[in-house]
């Protein structure tokens, strides 16, 4: 299906230069006294690398169809991730780039939205928030009691997060996967 360059919005796969490639950010623009552009940073399914392609407004672009999936990360396979898919029990293993910083939220069991694009899996999205357990929480300092003074602590995926003084080694939290941040107790 072809559309015009104006009507690309990120998260969709085009057919760039005989290659398959996700919209990562697009940009309309209009500098000056010049014609209108549009500005998007493509990443290669193929290759996994960016780039940033220039179309002219008018332009015609091929538009890939996508599915998304909701999957279970089962277990970390060496480097390498695998999910599996709660219907068919079907498995895919991901690669720790198509992950990124996804793999700080990922628990057994935990869902995951998988997209794919050509039965290959292009990008994985986890939840808002998540509900990670406390592995190592250093004990508050008496007397500490300042306004919203925290602590590091470590989570079992292995991040080290801030949070409030009255967190405890064992206790479970709520965790905002797109800042890091401690939200609340779970």
């Amino acid at each position: 299906m072809a559309v015009s360059a104006n009507d690309l919005r990120r998260g969709q796969a085009i057919n760039y230069n005989g290659d398959i490639s996700v919209v990562l950010d697009v940009q309309h623009r209009t500098p000056g006294n010049l014609r209108a552009f549009v500005q998007a940073t493509l990443r290669s399914i193929r290759t996994g690398k960016s780039s940033d392609v220039r179309f002219s407004s008018t332009e015609k672009v091929d538009i890939v169809p996508m599915m998304t999936k909701k999957m279970e990360f089962s277990y970390k396979d060496g480097n390498d991730f695998v999910f599996t898919d709660p219907d068919t029990y079907e498995t895919v293993t991901l690669v720790p780039e198509l992950v990124g910083d996804g793999k700080n939220y990922l628990v057994e069991n935990g869902v995951a939205t998988v997209t794919f694009v050509d039965d290959k899996a292009v990008s994985v999205e986890v939840p808002p928030s998540v509900v990670l357990l406390v592995t190592d929480a250093p004990e508050g300092i008496r007397g500490d009691s300042a306004n919203n003074v925290q602590k590091a602590v470590t989570l079992e995926t292995g991040i080290t997060i801030q949070a409030p003084l009255f967190i405890k080694s064992g206790e479970k939290i709520k965790v905002d996967t797109r800042t890091g941040k401690y939200m609340e107790r779970a």
